[in-house]
């Protein structure tokens, strides 16, 4: 399992097509925003990433919109054809 350190928050990488994730970048374009989120999915376009946020069903935040299960659709319907694209989820520590 490959992980990573954003912004103080570990995420485990579940996906990482063409090399996409750049944790510098991503430094910068994570906000607080996505703190309620289980999943990051990041695509880009055009030279540029575009983020959006995923739960799992059993996240207060919960909407189906975001469900996780709809991750390939959202690939294939939202996303460029082949592009670069990566999918992270936060590590919750449970201490």
């Amino acid at each position: 399992m490959k992980k990573i350190v954003i912004n103080n928050i570990e995420y485990e990488v579940i996906k990482d097509e063409k090399d996409a994730i750049d944790v510098e970048l991503l430094t910068d374009k994570i906000t607080d925003y996505y703190d309620g989120f289980d999943y990051i999915v990041g695509d880009y376009a055009y030279g540029k990433v575009r983020l959006k946020g995923f739960n799992d069903k059993t996240n207060k935040y919960f909407k189906p919109i975001n469900d996780i299960k709809n991750l390939d659709e959202y690939i294939n319907k939202s996303c460029a054809y082949g592009c670069k694209w990566f999918c992270i989820k936060k590590i919750v520590n449970k201490d």
